[in-house]
């Protein structure tokens, strides 16, 4: 099945205020479930040790499934949005629109 997980990033930095929707696609066999904790290479460890699943999304008749992780808002920027979002793009996450997502 094609997994597909989403994360919400924002930063609530006055003077550099961002918002991004990222998704990682990747093949499984195995059904992620809500409440599950994601690791990924692409995560930095100061903020968390994973993210938890808050919502899973079949289509079955795409062999697909939507999972939409914790949001992350980096409130105390130890590590700038920008680079926080270079790590992940590093580690085949990729910047999306909402509107490609709807789309998909």
């Amino acid at each position: 099945m094609k997994i597909k997980m989403i994360i919400f990033l924002t930063s609530s930095k006055k003077e550099n205020t961002t918002s991004e929707l990222v998704l990682k696609t990747f093949e499984s066999t195995i059904r992620p479930v809500k409440g599950d904790i994601i690791d990924d290479p692409g995560f930095d460890s100061r903020f968390h040790n994973g993210y938890e699943i808050v919502k899973v999304t079949i289509n079955y008749e795409r062999n697909e499934c939507y999972v939409s992780l914790q949001p992350l808002a980096i409130e105390l920027e130890v590590i700038d949005i920008k680079d926080y979002l270079d790590k992940l793009v590093a580690n085949e996450w990729r910047i999306v629109s909402k509107e490609e997502l709807l789309i998909s």
